[in-house]
């Protein structure tokens, strides 16, 4: 690095080595859901159980976020990446070692561990090694991996356990990391390291509860009940620890989240923006493979084709919106791309029965083009107003963030659909009941048929409705949730307004004081 820290301009063959490492750990982690099935009859163990190789990752990677920002300040972007990777690489060749379900979830929490620092730290390595004016369009490609991965990842897991054994959809990370590893230690530049930096014990112990029992009550809730006593508590627990971690951060020097950062009024619109967009995107996401797997009656493979464009269209979009923020800056690029995604987004509350799949992939491209066009303008404009010194800190503070905002959405959205298809099947059975003239024609007709006379004929035609009304409860119940969707996307229009409309931020040279 040079004194004033503009980075050389040869960044892109090191950028592709930033890109690689977190496409890998995205891919990953999307395309194992769809093995959870095969994993269960091998392993022999229930859904819940088969869930936590899910959860398990979730939370490692919700606790490490945060100090990943030390560890590049103490020992460098460069070695904390090479690190990361490492213990990745070694997490998903235990995973494809395993021999139970248990040692499957210790080798997740492994893998998390490194998987979780992937993200924040390639970030920061992206600020230290790329110019301030070309900063979006590199931004732009490193999106593409956070884009791209999700939406193959099914895919490649529906084809893996098909053809291959589930064991591949682990072990093919080693060979990337191995190749990532590798280029990142030739190409990668050396960033400074402060060995003298002390360690923040008590916050990092306080964060790593907070952040577990946060994320654990937000991916429990659902099934335990939100007014049971142990996601009660786990809620009320992690609050006070995250208050108490808050207190501990604003009264010591060098913290291990600056949350004084929050002062930067630029960068607390940035990420409260970017929440309300992962609210509202990543807990829409859910949804749609919800309606058409249990509704339409695709497998995860025709669900990951059928979502393909969408992500190609993101994919192209993030280059795109990141030059055009470095020539024209964040807020008309934002404000265009969240209208984009509330539009689409909104049109998703008319799905039926009767839906098509070019429909429901055009919409879905539709809601990706303003996707691409937003989210990235919304995190840059944040990033770009942060002293360099303090760049590191600042992404594991905005991942963070959208780790739980993502969560919360997920946790949220479930149980509004839940509550609002109760809602809907309890009005479909009183106006559809054995006396309706609909369903009294129905049975009349069903009992003309050979052997469905008399009792047995109102027995299958009640039987019948009772299956059309839960599914149609269902779809109106995705259709509700998808407008709650939209009022969050909705909401983070105004806060675009306040981004700044200049071709670039300026960059204080001073770190924020306490």
């Amino acid at each position: 690095m040079k004194k004033n820290d503009q980075p050389s301009v040869s960044f892109w063959i090191p950028l592709f080595v930033v890109v690689l490492g977190a496409f890998a750990a995205i891919l990953n982690n999307s395309s194992i859901n769809v093995a959870l099935p095969k994993m269960m009859a091998i392993f022999g163990v229930s859904a819940d159980e088969a869930q936590w190789v899910l959860t398990a990752y979730m939370l490692t990677s919700g606790v490490v976020i945060p100090v990943t920002g030390y560890l590049g300040d103490a020992f460098g972007t460069k070695r904390t990446y090479l690190f990361a990777l490492a213990v990745f690489m070694a997490g998903s060749l235990l995973c494809g070692l395993a021999w139970s379900n248990n040692s499957l979830i210790v080798a997740r929490i492994i893998q998390g561990i490194g998987g979780g620092a992937i993200m924040p730290v390639s970030m920061a390595i992206v600020y230290r090694i790329v110019p301030r004016n070309k900063i979006g369009t590199a931004l732009g490609v490193w999106g593409m991996a956070v884009i791209t991965a999700p939406a193959i990842g099914p895919t490649l897991g529906g084809y893996v356990v098909d053809h291959m054994s589930w064991r591949f959809l682990f072990t093919l990370n080693v060979p990337v990391a191995v190749l990532a590893i590798a280029l990142g230690a030739m190409l990668l530049p050396e960033s400074g390291a402060n060995r003298d930096l002390k360690f923040d014990l008590w916050g990092f112990l306080t964060s790593a509860i907070g952040c577990f029992t946060l994320l654990l009550a937000l991916s429990q809730g659902h099934k335990e009940g939100w007014d049971s006593f142990y996601i009660i508590f786990l809620l009320i627990f992690s609050l006070s620890m995250l208050l108490l971690f808050v207190m501990i951060e604003l009264s010591i020097p060098y913290p291990m989240l600056n949350l004084r950062l929050f002062k930067n009024s630029i960068f607390s619109i940035s990420v409260f923006g970017g929440s309300l967009i992962s609210l509202g995107l990543f807990g829409g996401m859910f949804l749609l493979p919800i309606f058409t797997q249990n509704l339409m009656g695709k497998t995860p493979m025709e669900t990951g084709l059928m979502l393909m464009p969408a992500a190609l269209v993101s994919a192209v979009m993030m280059p795109i919106s990141g030059h055009l923020f470095d020539r024209i800056g964040p807020r008309a690029i934002t404000i265009t791309g969240l209208l984009i995604l509330a539009l689409g987004t909104w049109e998703f509350k008319n799905l039926s029965i009767d839906s098509t799949v070019f429909y429901i992939t055009v919409v879905a491209a539709i809601r990706s083009l303003g996707m691409g066009l937003a989210m990235m303008p919304m995190t840059t404009a944040g990033m770009n107003t942060i002293p360099p010194p303090e760049v590191g800190r600042a992404s594991s503070l905005s991942n963070v963030c959208r780790q739980v905002a993502g969560s919360f959405g997920v946790a949220m959205l479930t149980t509004i659909m839940q509550g609002r298809q109760t809602l809907h099947l309890a009005h479909l059975s009183e106006s559809v009941s054995a006396g309706s003239p609909a369903a009294s024609q129905f049975i009349r007709d069903l009992s003309g048929m050979p052997g469905l006379a008399g009792d047995a004929g109102q027995a299958t035609a009640l039987s019948v409705i009772s299956g059309l009304a839960a599914r149609q409860s269902m779809v109106l119940a995705i259709d509700d949730t998808f407008i709650v969707a939209t009022l969050f996307i909705a909401i983070a229009v105004p806060f675009a307004f306040f981004l700044g409309s200049g071709k670039k931020n300026t960059v204080p040279d001073e770190k924020i004081k306490p």
